[in-house]
């Protein structure tokens, strides 16, 4: 069964295609053996409509269903394509900048077509949970261009994709270009694909990295445009593509409800407020219940997560360090007994729930607003500082920690920032525990790890809280690649996995034991060999669960602001 395929497209450098075969597998792309076919069994075919000379990929050897030549009913120039989706604002020009809404099961068809629905007119949707697509456009029966939706309320950002296609023909070949990136470097130049799932193998999986191609375009005002080429092998299932592996709103709701029905006694979960759209803002405390007595001196670690509600990796690692604290793993047992919790394991629940990249419903970078949050354009972020600063004010509370963890587009590993202090010593102190994390975490760069004052990161988390807290506390961006990261003796990036992202979490979890243990604050003599990869996730995306979108489908007609 021909189950993956390459090819050039217009824009694309000329470059040999590798045809892929391989037998039936539950799995989407495990392709073998691997058969290159030489550049000169390659044309490139140029034809001419309404005046704009297309480019069509065609191979003529025997190892390939040939692509016939399009005629101009079947293929359209740049300039003359049949535009089908989301509501935009504003004149044909960059129109693609201002969508205001998903595409909603979608058929996009050759135009002037008007007979009944076939298969292979792919219909596309992004009208779910944390799902984006804007805009399709129909470029040829192989090939389409889609737009990101930008984040509501805000045309800057557009990098977070997230859609279904359905309707497709067996061994149907097509070309995706995703064109409006508001970013120009990316993780995709080296290597970085998006993932995909469908509804018989709910597992994500990362297409070939030799399936994707990113480029600047000089047919979109020179834009970069990242193109994948995909063939559909079962017609009755549902394919989902999202740039990287998505955790839901709801997938957090039923991970905290599980841990609730556990009842354990060193858990305690709290609505700390609502979002502008009334979703909830959790807080985990997470603690010996002995330390939670009014006069007990308390030392405290505050972690946040998903401020940036397109940066799904920091909620992978989030979980990690929250299932590792709850376990019955002799590091977690001891820091339970001496150091307090706090989690905010999604401080931006409206972004994630509408498939923003970096805002908030109104538009906002809440990661820029710690300064002065507004409690009705910012009411989470609001919550949160308004907790900190208060237990900041109690002297029996010494908040020693603040971590945001976030996800980065253009960098390999995870790593951290930190804040600049005049004071040497505290400078020196501040850099033990990204040291201690780079032991722990064969994927934790130390390298990578920067102090800095940067005067546009002023209104972030790390940096206003550093000058908030006193000398004694520490506040860290934690960052992770969305793609990949390599070890000291790997020769090559190893892509992330969901898994591989939450053992990182584990891992800054049980790092804190040894930062305690080093500066004799903990001298608890508890063994404590067992490898925290024993600790599993006990909850989460269950497997099997198929399509994401179902996740959201309850509260969709709850939800106010843009269109879905």
């Amino acid at each position: 069964m021909l189950l993956v395929m390459v090819v050039p497209t217009a824009g694309l450098p000329l470059m040999y295609l590798q045809v892929v075969y391989g037998p039936p597998t539950d799995h989407l792309y495990l392709p073998t053996p691997v058969i290159n076919q030489p550049l000169n069994h390659w044309t490139q075919r140029f034809h001419s409509v309404g005046g704009h000379s297309v480019r069509t990929p065609v191979f003529e050897g025997e190892n390939w269903s040939t692509l016939e030549k399009p005629t101009p009913t079947q293929t359209l120039g740049r300039h003359e394509k049949n535009t089908t989706g989301a509501q935009t604002q504003g004149g044909e020009t960059g129109g693609e900048d201002v969508l205001v809404g998903n595409v909603n099961k979608l058929m996009v068809s050759p135009p002037g077509y008007s007979g009944p629905q076939r298969k292979g007119h792919l219909i596309f949707d992004a009208c779910f949970e944390s799902g984006n697509l804007g805009r399709v456009d129909y470029i040829s029966e192989f090939e389409f261009d889609l737009f990101i939706r930008p984040d509501t309320c805000n045309p800057r950002f557009r990098v977070w994709f997230n859609f279904t296609v359905e309707n497709v023909r067996e061994t149907q070949r097509v070309i995706f270009n995703v064109v409006n990136f508001s970013k120009t470097k990316s993780l995709y130049r080296d290597g970085m694909s998006p993932v995909v799932k469908s509804t018989s193998r709910p597992k994500w999986q990362r297409l070939p990295a030799k399936n994707v191609y990113y480029y600047r375009c000089p047919d979109h005002r020179r834009n970069y445009v990242m193109s994948f080429a995909f063939c559909f092998d079962r017609e009755e299932d549902v394919y989902q593509f999202s740039y990287c592996y998505p955790y839901t709103y709801s997938r957090l709701q039923h991970y905290l409800a599980s841990l609730e029905r556990r009842n354990l006694s060193y858990l305690q979960r709290e609505q700390l407020g609502l979002s502008v759209q009334q979703r909830r803002l959790d807080l985990l405390t997470i603690t010996n219940p002995d330390h939670l007595s009014a006069d007990k001196e308390k030392k405290l670690v505050f972690l946040t997560a998903r401020v940036h509600p397109g940066e799904s990796p920091a909620s992978f690692i989030c979980q990690g360090v929250i299932d590792f604290l709850v376990s019955q793993h002799p590091v977690a047992q001891i820091l339970r007994d001496h150091v307090i919790f706090k989690i905010v394991p999604m401080l931006n629940p409206d972004g994630v729930y509408l498939g923003n990249y970096r805002c908030s419903l109104m538009g906002f970078d809440l990661n820029r607003h710690w300064q002065d949050p507004s409690p009705w354009a910012h009411p989470t972020l609001h919550a949160v500082k308004q907790l900190i600063v208060q237990m900041n004010q109690d002297p029996r509370v010494s908040l020693e920690f603040y971590i945001d963890v976030h996800a980065h587009s253009t960098m390999l590993n995870g790593f951290m920032y930190g804040n600049v202090f005049e004071d040497e010593e505290r400078v020196q102190r501040q850099a033990v525990f990204p040291r201690l994390l780079c032991q722990n975490a064969p994927d934790f760069s130390f390298s990578n790890t920067s102090f800095n004052r940067d005067v546009v990161k002023a209104g972030t988390g790390r940096r206003f809280l550093g000058g908030l807290l006193d000398d004694t506390s520490y506040c860290y961006t934690l960052e992770v690649s969305f793609y990949s990261y390599m070890t000291a003796g790997s020769n090559a990036p190893v892509p992330y996995t969901e898994e591989t992202y939450m053992k990182l979490g584990r891992n800054v979890a049980r790092t804190f034991l040894d930062y305690y243990k080093l500066n004799n604050l903990i001298k608890d003599k508890r063994p404590t060999h067992i490898p925290s990869s024993e600790v599993t996730s006990q909850t989460g995306n269950a497997k099997g669960s198929g399509i994401d979108r179902d996740a959201g489908d309850r509260e969709r007609g709850n939800n106010q602001g843009v269109r879905q």
